[in-house]
């Protein structure tokens, strides 16, 4: 008797997930592949998807072709492709007759045929004839795995509206909640250092200074206004104004 044993590999291990981690706070494009289909996303087993964030062991990523976010365990990845085997049963069992009926003896004459035998003999007992071993039963096939409901994503967007106005509105998914709130711009150039987007720092500075250069340009165009009324107050006054 032959058996054969098909075990499905191991999710990512602790090592596994340290290794991921490491790779993308090294900015580097890190990448798992599903262990089980997800028919309701047209996903196959074996799936590429690439490694958004780690949280624990909650790994974040984004499958090749969906344009979303989902949440899985670390036994529900793996991280090489797993290669594809055609489906057996979990465990085979093979067994071999004897080799003699396998080997082919010389062919008989019609008169060496030996004749049917003849009733047995009273007294004599029949050979029961041997049990026929009972038929495997087959094994389930394993039910696909309920899909996770995908987490929605929460958006904070800080717009300027003007030379010295901010709002900041927040958005889960696709959906607003309230109105926008007004904030100085002292307080969004403070929040970009906070997050250390060097991007981000650049954007709101070069809105911040040009506000500031305008706001200065107009506080010369109004000291010029007002010299000039000075003066033309000064010319209606008169000589007689000061005596």
């Amino acid at each position: 008797m032959v058996c054969v044993n098909a075990r499905k590999p191991t999710g990512l291990t602790p090592a596994d997930l340290e290794s991921l981690s490491a790779g993308l706070a090294a900015g580097k494009r890190v990448t798992v592949y599903l262990r089980d289909p997800m028919p309701s996303l047209d996903l196959d087993a074996g799936a590429s998807a690439r490694v958004v964030s780690i949280d624990g062991t909650t790994v974040t990523v984004s499958p090749k072709g969906i344009d979303d976010q989902l949440p899985f365990e670390p036994d529900e990845l793996q991280k090489s492709r797993p290669t594809t085997t055609s489906a057996t049963p979990a465990r085979q069992r093979v067994t071999r007759t004897s080799e003699a009926a396998d080997t082919p003896g010389p062919a008989r004459s019609a008169s060496t045929v030996p004749k049917p035998a003849g009733p047995a003999p009273a007294g004599s007992k029949a050979t029961p004839p041997e049990p026929k071993a009972a038929p495997e039963k087959p094994v389930p096939a394993k039910a696909a795995r309920r899909t996770k409901a995908p987490v929605a994503a929460v958006s904070v967007t800080v717009t300027s509206t003007g030379e010295s106005t901010w709002t900041v509105s927040v958005a889960h998914g696709t959906k607003k909640h309230g109105k926008p709130t007004e904030v100085t711009a002292d307080r969004v150039a403070k929040a970009m250092r906070e997050l250390g987007d060097e991007a981000a720092i650049t954007a709101v500075d070069g809105v911040i200074e040009s506000a500031r250069a305008a706001a200065q340009k107009r506080i010369e165009e109004l000291s010029h206004e007002l010299e000039a009324a000075r003066a033309a107050l000064a010319h209606l006054d008169g000589p007689d104004a000061n005596s």
